[in-house]
């Protein structure tokens, strides 16, 4: 489909929102009065919006042969609905004049075998390519856009066309290569949508967990959300705008439900970074097994109880959200379009089938597929025995794949640290929510794209040759805090065992903590004194404090190899090329352990 829709925003400067003139009434939503008609719509807007895109350029084909996904048919699907939004007769309760925004909610890339495609000596930038063809006006940044670092994230931007990057609660001041895209105008805190001549005032809001889930450096995050979020609606206000959108990433859907209830001013909220599938109970969807979170929109009242309309996705290229609303002459939301309003699937098959863009076909699927087919096709080990790397699994309990990962930070640890002039590690942790495969590898061969799928991210091997011991301690029981359940702390161990009971308040639930070397630095819950620090290796996210590691503070060494790297390096050259059932047996070997 050749249809495209551009359109820039018009950025408003705090100077000029201060000096614009017009008062509005009031913004927010209000819910259609019980027994009253209906104000007739004086505009519709039909937001486009996907969430966690995550370098998922590829289709998905299930074992069933089912395929899903793709950002060739991702944008197709887009392109269409962005032409159905303003031609035609408008549908039953939409106002005549009608028009369409685009929106990305954040995390539009993530380390892995589909971005190292880009990174390949004269490639472009698949993932730019991509996101413009979208046409996304507007988007904000998600947690992963920083996995590679704010370098990374501002050459990223640059070759990003025609999107206004919107950030109300970070600040780039002491990141250079992204202070110079707030300077040029690639991310801004006011950004006005003309759309068809009504002006749409967006709000950007980023995690307060940033610093702790990814590699943002110096980037700040000022975590009033709500304070934020209503001073900027007041100041459209003031400027004249009469409709706001506040796009999030937030992490779960229930704190953009939450923060709705906080706000004044605000129309729409369109979250991410949760992967909520939100959809009506009728409404056709991706046959994958996403669990249904709940009826799209969701519809919390805010601070005036007025209706705000919430929406999200489920990620990775497997839908576009439709949502259409109808505003009054005021700028007051009146309603929205309840079967018109949905999640669209991006499926190859059925009612919903979607054909590839071709022109995203041929110049981002095809190049970046023949990539991963290589990494797929080269053979670095095998293993003897299935190596078990299910989320939840590997976020709660100690499993084979696990061991492995550890035990490779260990050894590219100690294989390193001569060189770098630091004690050797005697312990590692591998936090269980930076293995992504969500699979069990089975039993024979192990290729390149495994050590990927397994290991995604730009973590390095890091090592703390001085870690105080009370520390260290402290690192396991943060690993043991979110159990019974699973959590991406949860530490995957090497160097150590063990024993812990779940029962035991959080922050004391070991009851022994004991070195392969045969001392015990817990003992029937009490800490020892047996050493006095320890030199551990893990990846450099946990020893920034990500996941909420309480290792601020710590003096550590960012080695030169990946985390992927170190698990490439150990299957190849430490353990000869096989794994062993022996060495990592199903279940694992009790390192972690229930008293």
């Amino acid at each position: 489909m050749s249809h495209r829709t551009i359109r820039r925003g018009v950025v408003l400067t705090a100077a000029a929102a201060t000096l614009a003139s017009g008062v509005l009434t009031g913004t927010a939503a209000a819910a259609p009065g019980g027994g009253q008609s209906t104000p007739r719509p004086d505009f519709t807007l039909t937001i486009l919006h996907a969430n966690d895109l995550e370098s998922a350029l590829l289709p998905t084909t299930t074992s069933t042969g089912y395929t899903y996904g793709g950002v060739d048919r991702f944008v197709e699907l887009v392109q269409r609905e962005q032409h159905a939004a303003t031609t035609g007769r408008p549908g039953a309760g939409q106002a005549g004049k009608r028009g369409v925004l685009t929106i990305s909610a954040g995390d539009n890339f993530l380390p892995g075998p589909n971005l190292a495609a880009s990174q390949q000596e004269g490639a472009p930038n698949y993932d730019a390519l991509a996101f413009d063809e979208a046409g996304f006006d507007v988007s904000i940044l998600g947690n992963h856009d920083f996995d590679l670092g704010p370098e990374f994230l501002a050459d990223w931007l640059g070759d990003v066309d025609d999107t206004t990057f919107v950030s109300n609660n970070l600040g780039f001041g002491a990141e250079p290569t992204l202070a110079a895209r707030v300077a040029d105008g690639t991310i801004v805190t006011s950004s006005v949508q003309d759309v068809r001549g009504e002006r749409i005032g967006i709000i950007g809001l980023t995690t307060p967990d940033l610093p702790q889930l990814t590699s943002s450096r110096g980037v700040t995050v000022d975590p009033a959300l709500a304070s934020i979020a209503n001073a900027q609606a007041a100041a459209y206000t003031r400027a004249g705008v009469d409709k706001v959108v506040l796009v999030s990433h937030l992490q779960d859907i229930d704190n953009e439900l939450a923060l709705a209830r906080q706000l004044r001013g605000v129309d729409v909220i369109v979250g991410g970074g949760g992967h909520e599938l939100l959809a009506d109970a009728d409404d056709p969807v991706v046959a994958n097994g996403t669990a249904r979170y709940g009826d799209y929109p969701q519809t919390p009242t805010d601070a005036d109880g007025r209706v705000v309309p919430v929406v999200t996705t489920a990620a990775l290229y497997s839908y576009v959200g439709r949502l259409v609303v109808n505003f009054d002459a005021a700028g007051r939301v009146i309603g929205f379009d309840e079967p018109a309003s949905r999640p669209l699937p991006v499926v190859a098959a059925g009612p919903d089938a979607v054909q590839p863009d071709p022109r995203v076909q041929r110049e981002v699927v095809a190049p970046v597929q023949q990539y991963v087919t290589g990494l797929a096709q080269r053979t670095v080990a095998s293993t003897q025995v299935p190596l078990n790397g299910i989320r939840d699994d590997v976020r709660s309990r100690e499993t084979n794949l696990g061991d492995l990962v550890a035990d490779s930070l260990l050894a590219a640890g100690r294989r390193e640290a001569a060189a770098a002039g630091i004690t050797a590690p005697v312990v590692a942790i591998q936090n269980g929510g930076g293995i992504r495969n969500n699979t069990v590898l089975p039993a024979g061969p192990i290729s390149e794209l495994d050590t990927y799928t397994v290991l995604p991210f730009s973590n390095f091997v890091a090592v703390a040759p001085a870690m105080p011991a009370a520390t260290f301690i402290a690192g396991v029981e943060r690993g043991l805090s979110g159990l019974p359940g699973p959590a991406g702390q949860f530490a995957q161990a090497a160097g150590y065992r063990v024993t812990y009971d779940v029962s035991r308040p959080v922050g004391s639930r070991i009851v022994d903590l004991q070195l392969d070397d045969g001392r015990y630095l817990v003992q029937g819950g009490v800490a020892t004194g047996a050493v006095s620090t320890v030199s551990i290796a893990t990846n450099d996210f946990t020893l920034r404090g990500g996941d909420g590691y309480p290792f601020a503070g710590v003096a550590f060494t960012v080695l030169p190899v990946t985390y992927q790297q170190a698990l490439l390096q150990y299957l190849q050259e430490d353990l000869g090329g096989t794994v062993t059932a022996t060495d990592y047996p199903v279940g694992g070997e009790g390192r972690i352990r229930a008293a």
